[in-house]
């Protein structure tokens, strides 16, 4: 893999979106920012790897591990050097994917995302933020390391999406028709969380929903309204993230969300994320949930497919004060809590280590 560095390129213009900004068209935006031909074989073969474990074709784990949300592109540069160096040291074991997630969904209020406010000063420069992701993206997948993040907006995978290899739909929007819509046309594999109360019903029913043809109103490459036909995602699965009922990452409630994926003819293959719910919102209990999952996956078990982490630079998380990033504390979190690089890279080995200890076994128990 090839190193990754910050580039000139992520400069910002000095002024800010007004109510009359108007946003590149998707083909503008992938003419001005085009995918590096490494980017593009890296999206592509990270979707077509992630879907062979998900179908149980192949034995690795999917591990997605990077900040909540990105705020500074430099520090997740660094990050994403660290982490490519370390998901080439594991590449047999594990499928390493980075977090690039640059919108973030909010209960109330709060900021929003690098999408939508890329200098963190208030401004709301959509246009400067969709450039900013698209060449934050670019870079790491063309660095090797494949990108994971979130869809929220659904006009937005139509600026981002050729360069993503795994994209999540969050537990506030899985009910979303809208959202289900837009995944039956994404070309990449789709975690349906399970809704903020904690059940996985509603994450089943939006992946059978998008596992069929939709016709819906949206955008062309033009930006154009349009109508958009869709063929089906067949590599939409289940994320367990916990919710107000307790985590779900445990043995007992991994088992019943595969009887439901069974029930609805889905494959009983599921990713399990570390935080959230299941770390009931405490960083520090994240390498609980994954010395549990990896013990599971040590004696056998088959279930969980995949994890995710949230983890940066820096432990812990910091309050962010509009136009103050001179007092931010460099690659930690201002959004969600999470685990520092140190503690990264020791759950990864040990998922490594799982991998390997149930491939030494004679014959383990199927979950």
């Amino acid at each position: 893999m090839s190193t990754v560095s910050a580039p000139a390129t992520f400069t910002l213009p000095a002024t800010g979106a007004t109510a009359a900004a108007r946003l590149p068209t998707p083909a503008e935006l992938r003419e001005e920012i085009p995918l590096p031909p490494l980017a593009r074989k890296t999206a592509q073969r990270a979707r077509r790897e992630i879907a062979r474990i998900l179908e149980g074709r192949d034995d690795r784990l999917v591990v997605i591990a990077g900040p909540c949300s990105v705020h500074d592109p430099a520090a997740a540069l660094t990050y994403a050097e660290r982490l490519s160096a370390l998901a080439a040291e594991q590449r047999d074991r594990l499928l390493v994917v980075m977090r690039v997630y640059v919108e973030k969904p909010r209960t109330r209020t709060g900021w929003k995302g690098l999408l939508s406010d890329p200098r963190l000063d208030g401004s709301q420069d959509l246009p400067s933020g969709l450039r900013l992701a698209r060449g934050l993206m670019a870079q790491i997948a063309g660095s090797g390391l494949p990108v994971a993040c979130e869809f929220l907006d659904p006009l937005v995978p139509h600026y981002l999406a050729d360069a993503v290899s795994w994209g999540a739909i969050g537990a506030r929007t899985v009910q979303s028709q809208v959202h289900r819509q837009v995944t039956s046309g994404l070309g990449m594999p789709i975690g349906f969380k399970n809704a903020t109360g904690g059940g996985v019903e509603d994450a089943v029913d939006a992946i059978v929903s998008a596992s069929h043809p939709h016709v819906y109103p949206g955008i062309g490459d033009d930006g154009r309204a349009a109508v958009v036909s869709t063929a089906g995602n067949p590599d939409g699965h289940v994320v367990l993230r916990g919710g107000s009922a307790g985590p779900n990452y445990e043995a007992g409630p991994v088992a019943d969300a595969l009887a439901q994926l069974a029930a609805a003819g889905l494959p009983q293959r599921l990713v399990v994320d570390a935080s959230h719910g299941n770390s009931n919102k405490d960083h520090e209990r994240q390498p609980l949930v994954i010395d549990d999952i990896a013990r599971r996956v040590a004696d056998g078990e088959e279930g969980v497919a995949g994890v995710m982490i949230e983890s940066f630079l820096a432990a812990g998380r910091q309050d962010l004060t509009i136009g103050r990033t001179d007092l931010l504390t460099y690659g930690q979190s201002v959004t969600d809590a999470c685990v520092d690089w140190q503690e990264t890279a020791r759950m990864i080995e040990k998922l490594a280590a799982a991998v390997d200890a149930r491939r030494a076994r004679p014959q383990g128990p199927r979950h």
